[in-house]
């Protein structure tokens, strides 16, 4: 059983800082590539931030290019969300999710399998 524990969420000021991490368990985590989305109520589920399963490769949204920070640690089953300059629009439930085998879009939330139960991440004007 594949299982995906976000962390590290919380209320932060504008222009603070946060580190979410997501700890995985059920399959050898380095095969896969890792992604995090985000939803704001109303809104739909989007990509943040990507990176392949050794790490050589990220892949960010164009509104998070520049501030945020993704990362892993194989050896610690563990993708890492560094975010930074926050702003009140990234105030949203944060995911981490695994990338099924085999498919090549990092972007498309219909190409991950698994998902944590997310972390809530408020960001104050």
């Amino acid at each position: 059983q594949v299982q995906l524990v976000e962390s590290g969420g919380g209320l932060v000021q504008a222009g603070g800082s946060l580190r979410l991490s997501c700890a995985a368990s059920g399959r050898t985590f380095s095969n896969y590539a890792m992604g995090w989305f985000r939803q704001a109520p109303g809104k739909e589920r989007e990509f943040v931030a990507a990176i392949s399963w050794s790490g050589s490769n990220t892949y960010y949204a164009d509104s998070v290019k520049g501030r945020f920070t993704i990362s892993r640690d194989n050896a610690k089953n563990t993708v890492y969300l560094q975010m930074n300059s926050l702003k009140p629009e990234d105030t949203a439930v944060y995911y981490c999710a695994s990338r099924k085998p085999n498919y090549y879009n990092y972007y498309d939330p219909r190409n991950y399998d698994y998902w944590g139960q997310g972390t809530q991440v408020t960001v104050s004007s």
